[in-house]
């Protein structure tokens, strides 16, 4: 099937190279022209494990091309995918859609009455619906549009789209689900099931998903400061209640809190949407999720303040800049931000990760680039572990005692083994938990 995937960021590149290695003629295209060249040379302009790898199998093959603008060729694609982003507006919490718009207008001035327009950009419910009715004004007959929301996960992406736990379809055309079901069929023929639904609810699947996962970390993190003030720890409690079937140990470990380009944006535009809608009051509790979310990074700072006092001149380094491991992206990154923080206080803070230095380029100069842990821990008087990258888990508490001036760490992530760190003389604080000594 010959396929064009409109928008090449995070998503798009991902969605692209999926269906290029499922044997489809794919056709990305890109107005950033920087991005554009990277991509044609055969390199990601982002980390994400085993990407770059099966970006450069699918160019060689022929399955994969890019190019700026749609002509002829990608106006004979049967499928055009809308992956461009939906980041928040500043100052709102609504999502900003004018990308998507943009996009599909530029695309309605080329389709064909059988090409079928398929979201999977993440949009407030009724968004569809919308750009629908514009498609077809612009192109003058009706636009077949469906909207086909993605599940990825940062640091498993291309595994999540040839592996999926389900493919969402919403279409108010029956040979849009069809064209769709041929599209997946490789993955469909593993068991994968699709759900052809409205197109609303199709349009709620990611934001409710997402707004569940991000009320059940806030919850574990909520019970986390009641832990802290009650001198019960966090960790056992998570792992007792997790054993309920009901509820499940997915996402219910505490820390320093959810971060990231999807889950804090679509909270808060699914907020601003149910406002829009008269329902306001039903997803309200969302507030209060996101409310504890920043509340934990506040902890950091305010934990950093009682062990050192003014932080003037303190030296601190902090591990893990990204928002999660396995990934570069810096979208609001808890971390980060706790890093920003603690040097407009006066820390001279210090930031390493294995990937996301680069992300920085020139912004935040404030902040000391380490490339190296031990040059970065030289000296510090306190370590903050805000992302839990596999290398930080595995560093050796005994010899890295001998590097800093102060044995103090803050384990944002509660991923540290605590005997061991004690063991090696380290004061160890885990947020949640009674293991201070």
């Amino acid at each position: 099937m010959k396929i064009g995937v409109i928008g090449l960021g995070y998503l798009g590149v991902t969605h692209a190279v999926a269906m290029a290695k499922l044997g489809h003629e794919v056709i990305g295209i890109e107005s950033d022209r920087e991005k554009l060249k990277l991509l044609s040379s055969g390199k990601v302009p982002f980390f994400e494990p085993g990407l770059q790898e099966a970006l450069i199998d699918v160019t060689k093959t022929g399955n994969l091309s890019f190019q700026e603008k749609h002509d002829r060729n990608s106006a004979s694609c049967q499928l055009h995918f809308l992956c461009v982003g939906t980041p928040q507006e500043i100052g709102s919490y609504a999502a900003d859609t004018s990308h998507v718009f943009a996009a599909a207008e530029e695309l309605a001035r080329v389709v064909s009455e059988y090409t079928i327009v398929v979201g999977k950009s993440t949009v407030p419910v009724g968004t569809a619906e919308v750009l629908r009715g514009r498609m077809s004004e612009l192109a003058g007959f009706n636009v077949i549009v469906a909207w086909n929301p993605e599940f990825l996960r940062e640091g498993t992406a291309l595994e999540d789209s040839l592996n999926p736990d389900r493919i969402v379809v919403g279409s108010w055309d029956s040979a849009a689900v069809e064209k769709l079901r041929e599209a997946y069929k490789p993955i469909l023929d593993n068991g994968t099931p699709l759900l052809a639904l409205d197109v609303p609810t199709a349009e709620l699947v990611k934001v409710a998903a997402n707004s569940f996962l991000a009320t059940k970390i806030s919850f574990i993190n909520a019970m986390a400061e009641v832990a802290e003030v009650a001198g019960a720890d966090i960790v056992d409690l998570a792992e007792a209640i997790g054993m309920d079937e009901r509820i499940g140990k997915k996402f219910l470990r505490s820390g320093v809190g959810f971060g990231g380009g999807c889950l804090p944006k679509d909270i808060r535009g699914f907020l601003s949407r149910a406002e829009e809608l008269g329902v306001g009051a039903a997803v309200d509790f969302l507030r209060n999720v996101d409310e504890v979310n920043l509340r934990r990074r506040d902890r950091v700072v305010e934990l950093a303040q009682q062990e050192l006092g003014d932080l003037q001149g303190k030296k601190i380094l902090v591990l893990g800049i990204s928002f999660k491991p396995d990934s570069d992206d810096l979208r609001d990154s808890p971390s980060l931000d706790v890093a920003l923080r603690l040097s407009a206080l006066g820390a001279k803070v210090r930031v390493h990760d294995p990937m996301a230095l680069g992300s920085l380029g020139d912004r935040y100069p404030e902040l000391e680039r380490a490339k190296e842990i031990e040059t970065g821990a030289k000296d510090a008087e306190l370590i903050f572990l805000g992302t839990e990258w596999s290398e930080y888990k595995s560093i050796d508490p005994a010899s890295f005692g001998d590097l800093v001036a102060n044995k103090l760490i803050i384990d944002g992530r509660n991923v540290l083994d605590v005997a061991a760190w004690q063991a090696a003389g380290w004061r160890l604080i885990a947020l949640g938990r009674n293991v201070h000594n």
